[in-house]
Protein backbone atom coordinates (compact mmCIF):
# COMPACT_ATOMS: atom_id res chain seq x y z
CA UNK A 1 0.00 0.00 0.00
CA UNK A 2 1.54 3.16 -0.88
CA UNK A 3 1.26 5.80 1.82
CA UNK A 4 3.01 9.36 0.69
CA UNK A 5 5.33 10.67 -1.90
CA UNK A 6 6.43 13.32 -0.02
CA UNK A 7 9.06 14.48 -2.97
CA UNK A 8 10.39 13.53 -6.32
CA UNK A 9 12.64 9.97 -5.72
CA UNK A 10 10.59 8.98 -2.60
CA UNK A 11 7.98 6.67 -1.93
CA UNK A 12 6.67 5.02 1.29
CA UNK A 13 4.78 1.92 1.34
CA UNK A 14 3.59 -0.37 3.67
CA UNK A 15 2.87 -4.10 3.48
CA UNK A 16 1.59 -6.19 5.86
CA UNK A 17 3.89 -5.31 9.44
CA UNK A 18 6.64 -3.78 7.03
CA UNK A 19 7.12 0.06 6.25
CA UNK A 20 9.46 0.93 3.89
CA UNK A 21 10.94 4.26 1.88
CA UNK A 22 11.83 3.18 -1.91
CA UNK A 23 14.40 5.34 -3.71
CA UNK A 24 13.43 5.71 -7.20
CA UNK A 25 16.64 7.91 -6.83
CA UNK A 26 19.96 7.51 -5.07
CA UNK A 27 19.79 8.50 -1.36
CA UNK A 28 22.80 8.69 1.14
CA UNK A 29 21.77 6.81 4.33
CA UNK A 30 22.99 7.10 7.88
CA UNK A 31 21.20 4.50 9.83
CA UNK A 32 21.65 2.39 13.20
CA UNK A 33 20.35 -0.79 11.63
CA UNK A 34 21.94 -4.09 12.40
CA UNK A 35 22.30 -4.83 8.92
CA UNK A 36 23.84 -2.53 6.40
CA UNK A 37 23.80 0.05 8.80
CA UNK A 38 25.87 2.63 8.76
CA UNK A 39 26.71 5.36 5.83
CA UNK A 40 25.46 4.00 2.78
CA UNK A 41 24.51 5.26 -0.74
CA UNK A 42 23.92 2.11 -2.48
CA UNK A 43 20.43 1.35 -0.60
CA UNK A 44 17.30 0.86 -2.40
CA UNK A 45 15.04 0.79 0.51
CA UNK A 46 14.87 2.16 4.25
CA UNK A 47 12.42 -0.08 6.27
CA UNK A 48 10.78 -0.82 10.05
CA UNK A 49 9.43 -3.72 10.81
CA UNK A 50 7.44 -5.02 13.77
CA UNK A 51 8.75 -8.62 14.35
CA UNK A 52 6.45 -9.32 17.67
CA UNK A 53 3.86 -8.30 19.35
CA UNK A 54 3.91 -4.79 22.03
CA UNK A 55 2.82 -7.03 25.07
CA UNK A 56 4.79 -11.28 25.67
CA UNK A 57 6.35 -10.46 22.51
CA UNK A 58 5.50 -13.00 20.89
CA UNK A 59 7.88 -13.67 18.28
CA UNK A 60 6.65 -16.13 15.07
CA UNK A 61 9.57 -17.18 14.39
CA UNK A 62 13.19 -18.09 16.16
CA UNK A 63 15.08 -16.32 13.94
CA UNK A 64 14.30 -12.66 15.22
CA UNK A 65 15.70 -14.01 18.75
CA UNK A 66 18.32 -16.57 17.55
CA UNK A 67 19.58 -15.38 14.17
CA UNK A 68 17.92 -11.59 13.85
CA UNK A 69 19.82 -10.99 10.55
CA UNK A 70 18.92 -13.98 9.27
CA UNK A 71 14.82 -12.97 10.44
CA UNK A 72 15.32 -9.58 8.44
CA UNK A 73 16.27 -11.09 4.91
CA UNK A 74 13.45 -13.97 5.54
CA UNK A 75 10.99 -10.54 5.89
CA UNK A 76 12.62 -8.96 3.00
CA UNK A 77 12.51 -11.89 0.69
CA UNK A 78 9.44 -12.69 1.02
CA UNK A 79 7.98 -8.79 0.16
CA UNK A 80 10.85 -8.84 -2.99
CA UNK A 81 13.16 -6.38 -1.52
CA UNK A 82 16.71 -6.92 -1.51
CA UNK A 83 18.31 -7.66 1.74
CA UNK A 84 21.57 -6.12 0.31
CA UNK A 85 20.01 -3.38 -0.69
CA UNK A 86 17.66 -2.57 2.70
CA UNK A 87 19.15 -1.11 5.98
CA UNK A 88 16.08 -2.45 8.43
CA UNK A 89 14.99 -1.43 11.76
CA UNK A 90 12.92 -3.56 14.13
CA UNK A 91 10.35 -3.30 16.91
CA UNK A 92 7.30 -4.47 18.47
CA UNK A 93 5.36 -1.14 17.65
CA UNK A 94 2.38 -1.18 15.63
CA UNK A 95 3.13 -0.45 11.94
CA UNK A 96 -0.86 0.40 11.54
CA UNK A 97 -0.11 2.89 14.06
CA UNK A 98 2.78 5.01 12.10
CA UNK A 99 3.06 8.56 11.76
CA UNK A 100 3.99 10.40 9.27
CA UNK A 101 4.65 14.25 8.78
CA UNK A 102 6.19 16.33 6.25
CA UNK A 103 6.94 20.02 6.32
CA UNK A 104 8.74 22.13 3.22
CA UNK A 105 10.17 25.41 3.50
CA UNK A 106 11.67 26.74 -0.24
CA UNK A 107 13.12 23.37 -1.97
CA UNK A 108 13.10 21.63 1.19
CA UNK A 109 10.98 18.84 2.16
CA UNK A 110 11.80 17.03 5.29
CA UNK A 111 9.60 13.67 6.16
CA UNK A 112 9.42 11.81 9.47
CA UNK A 113 7.77 8.62 9.41
CA UNK A 114 7.60 7.19 13.32
CA UNK A 115 6.75 4.08 14.90
CA UNK A 116 6.93 3.93 18.99
CA UNK A 117 5.88 2.90 22.54
CA UNK A 118 7.44 3.59 26.06
CA UNK A 119 5.27 2.05 28.68
CA UNK A 120 7.77 -0.61 29.25
CA UNK A 121 11.32 0.74 28.65
CA UNK A 122 11.28 4.21 28.76
CA UNK A 123 15.09 5.08 30.21
CA UNK A 124 17.41 7.98 30.87
CA UNK A 125 20.16 8.39 29.34
CA UNK A 126 22.59 7.66 31.88
CA UNK A 127 20.43 4.92 33.77
CA UNK A 128 21.96 2.17 35.06
CA UNK A 129 22.24 -0.79 32.56
CA UNK A 130 20.55 -4.22 32.64
CA UNK A 131 23.38 -6.16 30.36
CA UNK A 132 26.54 -6.16 28.46
CA UNK A 133 28.12 -7.25 25.16
CA UNK A 134 30.62 -9.29 25.47
CA UNK A 135 33.04 -11.60 23.60
CA UNK A 136 30.36 -13.93 23.35
CA UNK A 137 27.40 -12.03 23.32
CA UNK A 138 24.84 -10.12 25.34
CA UNK A 139 24.61 -11.77 29.24
CA UNK A 140 22.54 -9.69 32.05
CA UNK A 141 24.20 -7.59 34.93
CA UNK A 142 21.15 -7.74 36.88
CA UNK A 143 19.15 -10.98 37.58
CA UNK A 144 16.12 -8.93 39.21
CA UNK A 145 15.65 -7.37 35.59
CA UNK A 146 15.74 -9.25 32.21
CA UNK A 147 17.88 -8.05 29.67
CA UNK A 148 17.11 -9.93 26.91
CA UNK A 149 13.71 -8.18 25.58
CA UNK A 150 15.45 -6.32 22.04
CA UNK A 151 11.55 -4.63 21.21
CA UNK A 152 10.59 -3.94 25.03
CA UNK A 153 9.26 -0.58 23.81
CA UNK A 154 10.83 1.15 20.96
CA UNK A 155 11.13 4.72 19.17
CA UNK A 156 11.76 4.10 15.70
CA UNK A 157 12.35 7.24 13.10
CA UNK A 158 12.67 7.48 9.70
CA UNK A 159 13.36 10.43 7.89
CA UNK A 160 13.89 11.72 4.26
CA UNK A 161 15.33 14.89 3.10
CA UNK A 162 14.78 15.99 -0.23
CA UNK A 163 18.27 17.86 -0.95
CA UNK A 164 21.33 16.27 -0.30
CA UNK A 165 23.70 16.79 2.59
CA UNK A 166 27.21 16.56 3.72
CA UNK A 167 28.51 13.07 5.92
CA UNK A 168 29.07 15.66 8.52
CA UNK A 169 25.36 17.38 8.06
CA UNK A 170 24.03 13.99 8.30
CA UNK A 171 25.55 13.04 11.70
CA UNK A 172 24.73 16.30 12.96
CA UNK A 173 21.13 15.73 11.42
CA UNK A 174 20.88 12.08 13.45
CA UNK A 175 22.10 13.90 16.87
CA UNK A 176 19.21 16.51 16.13
CA UNK A 177 16.24 13.68 15.62
CA UNK A 178 17.26 12.34 18.94
CA UNK A 179 16.91 15.96 20.19
CA UNK A 180 13.52 16.29 19.43
CA UNK A 181 12.43 12.92 20.21
CA UNK A 182 13.88 13.81 23.93
CA UNK A 183 11.82 17.04 23.85
CA UNK A 184 8.71 15.51 22.81
CA UNK A 185 8.84 12.76 26.19
CA UNK A 186 9.83 15.77 28.32
CA UNK A 187 6.67 17.75 27.22
CA UNK A 188 4.59 14.83 28.01
CA UNK A 189 6.34 13.99 30.94
CA UNK A 190 7.54 10.30 30.12
CA UNK A 191 8.84 8.50 33.35
CA UNK A 192 12.12 6.24 33.20
CA UNK A 193 11.19 2.73 34.15
CA UNK A 194 15.35 2.44 35.80
CA UNK A 195 15.58 5.16 37.94
CA UNK A 196 13.51 8.30 39.55
CA UNK A 197 14.13 10.57 36.67
CA UNK A 198 12.01 11.53 33.45
CA UNK A 199 12.85 9.54 30.16
CA UNK A 200 14.84 10.99 26.98
CA UNK A 201 14.25 7.70 25.12
CA UNK A 202 14.17 3.50 25.25
CA UNK A 203 16.80 1.16 25.35
CA UNK A 204 16.23 0.43 22.13
CA UNK A 205 16.01 3.45 20.23
CA UNK A 206 16.99 3.04 16.15
CA UNK A 207 17.09 5.88 13.56
CA UNK A 208 17.40 6.18 10.23
CA UNK A 209 18.26 8.92 7.75
CA UNK A 210 18.11 9.66 4.12
CA UNK A 211 19.12 12.51 2.25
CA UNK A 212 18.20 12.28 -2.08
CA UNK A 213 21.84 12.74 -3.94
CA UNK A 214 21.43 14.77 -7.00
CA UNK A 215 24.20 15.77 -9.40
CA UNK A 216 25.09 19.16 -9.65
CA UNK A 217 23.45 20.62 -6.18
CA UNK A 218 25.25 21.70 -3.58
CA UNK A 219 24.86 19.58 -0.44
CA UNK A 220 23.34 21.13 2.51
CA UNK A 221 26.40 21.34 4.92
CA UNK A 222 24.12 22.46 7.99
CA UNK A 223 21.42 21.30 9.98
CA UNK A 224 21.66 22.55 13.46
CA UNK A 225 18.87 24.84 15.33
CA UNK A 226 19.53 27.93 13.49
CA UNK A 227 19.21 26.72 10.16
CA UNK A 228 15.41 26.38 8.73
CA UNK A 229 16.21 22.48 8.05
CA UNK A 230 17.27 21.92 11.64
CA UNK A 231 13.94 23.86 12.44
CA UNK A 232 12.17 22.02 10.12
CA UNK A 233 13.51 18.53 10.92
CA UNK A 234 13.22 19.05 15.29
CA UNK A 235 9.37 19.67 14.37
CA UNK A 236 8.17 16.90 12.06
CA UNK A 237 10.16 14.39 14.69
CA UNK A 238 8.72 16.16 17.46
CA UNK A 239 5.44 16.24 16.45
CA UNK A 240 5.18 12.85 15.05
CA UNK A 241 6.69 11.20 17.82
CA UNK A 242 4.00 12.72 20.20
CA UNK A 243 1.52 11.67 18.15
CA UNK A 244 2.53 7.99 17.29
CA UNK A 245 2.30 7.93 21.36
CA UNK A 246 -0.77 9.12 21.80
CA UNK A 247 -1.92 6.34 18.86
CA UNK A 248 0.22 3.27 20.86
CA UNK A 249 0.44 4.38 24.09
CA UNK A 250 -2.71 6.49 24.88
CA UNK A 251 -0.05 9.43 26.08
CA UNK A 252 -2.21 12.34 25.72
CA UNK A 253 -1.39 15.63 27.51
CA UNK A 254 -4.94 14.93 29.23
CA UNK A 255 -4.15 11.23 30.60
CA UNK A 256 -0.38 12.95 31.79
CA UNK A 257 -2.46 15.43 33.94
CA UNK A 258 -2.45 12.50 36.84
CA UNK A 259 -1.10 12.47 40.82
CA UNK A 260 -0.23 8.50 40.22
CA UNK A 261 2.27 9.52 36.85
CA UNK A 262 4.15 12.41 38.62
CA UNK A 263 4.51 10.04 41.65
CA UNK A 264 5.24 6.79 39.94
CA UNK A 265 8.91 7.29 39.01
CA UNK A 266 9.90 7.59 43.05
CA UNK A 267 8.84 3.67 43.81
CA UNK A 268 11.43 1.36 42.95
CA UNK A 269 9.72 -2.25 42.60
CA UNK A 270 11.32 -5.33 43.47
CA UNK A 271 12.20 -6.00 39.91
CA UNK A 272 14.30 -2.93 39.92
CA UNK A 273 11.86 -1.11 37.71
CA UNK A 274 10.14 1.62 39.11
CA UNK A 275 6.17 1.73 38.33
CA UNK A 276 3.16 2.63 41.16
CA UNK A 277 -0.36 1.69 40.07
CA UNK A 278 -3.46 3.52 41.35
CA UNK A 279 -4.22 1.02 43.98
CA UNK A 280 -0.56 1.27 45.32
CA UNK A 281 -0.84 4.91 46.04
CA UNK A 282 -4.44 4.25 47.19
CA UNK A 283 -3.03 2.26 49.94
CA UNK A 284 0.08 4.08 50.93
CA UNK A 285 -2.47 7.48 51.05
CA UNK A 286 -4.52 5.02 53.07
CA UNK A 287 -2.27 4.64 55.66
CA UNK A 288 -2.45 8.17 57.06
CA UNK A 289 -6.36 7.79 56.67
CA UNK A 290 -8.89 6.88 59.09
CA UNK A 291 -10.78 3.58 57.77
CA UNK A 292 -13.70 5.69 57.02
CA UNK A 293 -11.69 8.13 54.69
CA UNK A 294 -9.49 5.25 53.21
CA UNK A 295 -12.76 3.80 51.93
CA UNK A 296 -14.09 7.21 50.06
CA UNK A 297 -10.67 7.29 48.49
CA UNK A 298 -10.65 3.73 47.56
CA UNK A 299 -14.65 5.11 45.60
CA UNK A 300 -13.09 8.32 44.34
CA UNK A 301 -9.90 7.76 43.56
CA UNK A 302 -9.94 8.77 40.21
CA UNK A 303 -11.36 11.92 40.03
CA UNK A 304 -8.96 12.73 42.71
CA UNK A 305 -6.03 11.28 40.93
CA UNK A 306 -6.47 14.23 37.90
CA UNK A 307 -7.83 16.90 40.06
CA UNK A 308 -5.79 19.36 37.97
CA UNK A 309 -5.28 21.95 41.17
CA UNK A 310 -3.57 18.66 43.03
CA UNK A 311 -1.75 17.51 39.78
CA UNK A 312 -0.01 20.75 39.62
CA UNK A 313 1.05 21.06 43.57
CA UNK A 314 2.37 17.03 43.42
CA UNK A 315 4.29 18.32 39.56
CA UNK A 316 5.74 21.21 41.83
CA UNK A 317 7.27 19.19 44.58
CA UNK A 318 8.19 16.43 42.05
CA UNK A 319 10.16 19.03 39.98
CA UNK A 320 11.26 20.64 42.93
CA UNK A 321 13.40 17.37 44.28
CA UNK A 322 14.90 16.84 41.18
CA UNK A 323 16.02 19.98 41.41
CA UNK A 324 18.03 19.11 44.64
CA UNK A 325 19.17 15.94 43.28
CA UNK A 326 20.79 17.43 40.26
CA UNK A 327 21.81 20.14 43.03
CA UNK A 328 20.37 23.28 41.33
CA UNK A 329 19.43 23.94 44.79
CA UNK A 330 21.38 23.70 48.20
CA UNK A 331 20.30 20.53 50.44
CA UNK A 332 20.89 22.71 53.20
CA UNK A 333 17.43 24.46 52.61
CA UNK A 334 15.78 21.13 51.75
CA UNK A 335 13.58 21.07 54.99
CA UNK A 336 12.04 24.27 54.99
CA UNK A 337 11.60 24.33 50.80
CA UNK A 338 10.29 20.68 50.85
CA UNK A 339 8.11 21.25 54.13
CA UNK A 340 6.05 24.08 52.39
CA UNK A 341 5.60 22.69 49.36
CA UNK A 342 4.39 19.65 50.88
CA UNK A 343 1.94 22.23 52.85
CA UNK A 344 0.83 23.55 49.14
CA UNK A 345 -0.02 20.05 47.99
CA UNK A 346 -2.46 19.29 51.51
CA UNK A 347 -3.80 22.83 50.71
CA UNK A 348 -4.22 22.30 46.95
CA UNK A 349 -6.38 19.12 47.82
CA UNK A 350 -8.73 20.26 50.73
CA UNK A 351 -9.37 23.87 49.04
CA UNK A 352 -7.91 25.54 51.98
CA UNK A 353 -5.14 27.36 50.73
CA UNK A 354 -5.51 29.82 54.15
CA UNK A 355 -4.07 26.59 55.51
CA UNK A 356 -0.65 25.93 53.45
CA UNK A 357 1.28 27.04 56.76
CA UNK A 358 -0.82 25.09 58.92
CA UNK A 359 -0.38 21.87 57.17
CA UNK A 360 3.39 22.55 56.82
CA UNK A 361 4.05 22.43 60.43
CA UNK A 362 1.76 19.18 60.81
CA UNK A 363 3.62 17.47 58.35
CA UNK A 364 6.70 18.12 60.67
CA UNK A 365 10.23 18.42 59.96
CA UNK A 366 11.59 16.87 56.59
CA UNK A 367 15.07 16.44 56.84
CA UNK A 368 17.48 16.46 53.95
CA UNK A 369 17.34 11.86 54.26
CA UNK A 370 14.14 12.97 52.78
CA UNK A 371 15.56 13.14 49.64
CA UNK A 372 15.23 9.32 49.40
CA UNK A 373 12.69 8.05 46.74
CA UNK A 374 10.83 6.52 49.28
CA UNK A 375 10.66 8.85 51.77
CA UNK A 376 9.68 11.46 49.40
CA UNK A 377 6.84 9.22 48.44
CA UNK A 378 5.87 9.12 52.05
CA UNK A 379 6.05 12.46 52.48
CA UNK A 380 3.48 13.42 49.37
CA UNK A 381 1.56 10.43 50.23
CA UNK A 382 1.03 12.38 54.23
CA UNK A 383 -0.04 15.59 52.18
CA UNK A 384 -2.51 13.78 50.16
CA UNK A 385 -4.04 12.63 53.22
CA UNK A 386 -3.29 15.68 55.47
CA UNK A 387 -5.26 17.32 53.16
CA UNK A 388 -8.06 14.96 52.54
CA UNK A 389 -8.82 15.08 55.96
CA UNK A 390 -10.39 18.48 56.08
CA UNK A 391 -11.24 17.89 52.48
CA UNK A 392 -13.98 15.42 53.46
CA UNK A 393 -14.39 16.26 57.19
CA UNK A 394 -15.05 20.07 56.84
Amino acid sequence: MLLATPYEGLEIHRVEKLVYGRFSLPHAVLSTCRSQGGYREDLAYLGNHQSCEPAAHHHKSSLAINDPLAYQAEILNAHGLAPEKTALLGTAANMRLLTIKTESFAELTLTAAVTGGVETNAARAGDPAVGHEGPDGYYSLDSLVAAKDPNAGTINILVFVSRPMTKGAMVRGVSLITEAKTCALQELGVNSRYSSNLASGTGTDQIGLAARLLSGVKPLAGGGHHIKMGELMGRVVKEAVKEVLVRQNGLTPDRMCSVKIHLERFNRRPDGRYRLSSLELVNLISQFLSPELAELLANNYLAFFHDPWVVAATAALAHLKDKFVYGVLPRLIWPEVMGAFAGQLAAAVSGRLDLAQEYARDLGPNPVEALDDQAFLGLAARALALGLRDKWTS
